[in-house]
């Protein structure tokens, strides 16, 4: 059986791991944990309720510089509170306005670099919504 951090989600079945996969590295443990933190909404984690950014809020909003700023503050200060070991560098946001590669016109990008501090790394996190 395999060493490992944390169960990689989603939970995959991985008889070298044992039962499930596993995340091995710390920079694996904490880009899966950030994802989570910006994927969870508000109330939706039991015992934390103010845990999350909670982005799908925003799949049906006009996305302005308002909007997008709101987001970019909501990360920052939840990284912030739940994984201070983490810096967000900066957070870039793409949609088929600004760049028509994107799937679909409905389709917003969200890309955050960020610096794992306690390993002196920097990693970038990249998360696709498509509203219909």
């Amino acid at each position: 059986m395999a060493i490992g951090i944390s169960p990689s989600l989603p939970l995959v079945i991985d008889s070298k791991d044992g039962a499930y996969a596993l995340n091995k590295t710390l920079r694996e443990s904490v880009r899966q944990n950030l994802k989570n933190l910006i994927l969870t909404a508000k109330g939706e984690r039991v015992m934390l309720p103010d845990f999350g950014v909670g982005l799908r809020n925003f799949l049906f909003e006009q996305f302005n510089p308002i909007v997008l700023t709101g987001i970019s503050d909501e990360i920052k200060s939840q990284v912030s509170n739940y994984m201070p070991f983490v810096n967000v560098r900066r957070i870039n946001f793409a949609d088929s306005e600004s760049n028509p590669g994107l799937i679909s016109e409905n389709e917003l990008r969200i890309e955050i670099v960020y610096d794992i501090l306690p390993l002196d790394d920097t990693d970038t996190l990249t998360i696709t919504e498509v509203t219909s």
